[in-house]
């Protein structure tokens, strides 16, 4: 099963992080990335929020326009995508990831 985690935090916090401090918490990504062992399909850190761009087609017209979908406390920095067998194992395995905030979401997949 594949399962999504979503791992939010304060951006402009971030933005503050010595560049030592940041080095100690990349490890931290690494550690979590050998403990998990095969069980990550892939995963990215994400650009700025600055670089986003929200598309939203209404009653048929699309607008474009820069930033992310709305404002909120904790912006969506990184993901990880999970093979797993099941839910609990993806929720067991995201407890350990060094993120503030991790939103942990199965993938729909279309039985075949």
């Amino acid at each position: 099963m594949k399962v999504l985690a979503l791992i939010y935090g304060d951006e402009a916090k971030w933005e503050t992080v010595s560049e030592q401090d940041r080095e100690a918490i990349y490890a931290k990504y690494r550690a979590f990335g050998e403990q998990a062992g095969g069980k990550i399909a892939d995963g990215a850190r994400l650009a700025s929020t600055r670089s986003a761009t929200t598309v939203r087609v209404r009653d048929g017209k699309t607008v474009v326009t820069d930033g992310p979908f709305a404002e909120t406390k904790e912006q969506l920095g990184g993901f990880y995508l999970f093979d797993v067998g099941s839910l609990d194992e993806a929720t067991e395995l995201a407890k350990s990831i060094p993120g503030q905030t991790v939103e942990v979401r199965a993938a729909r997949e279309d039985e075949s």
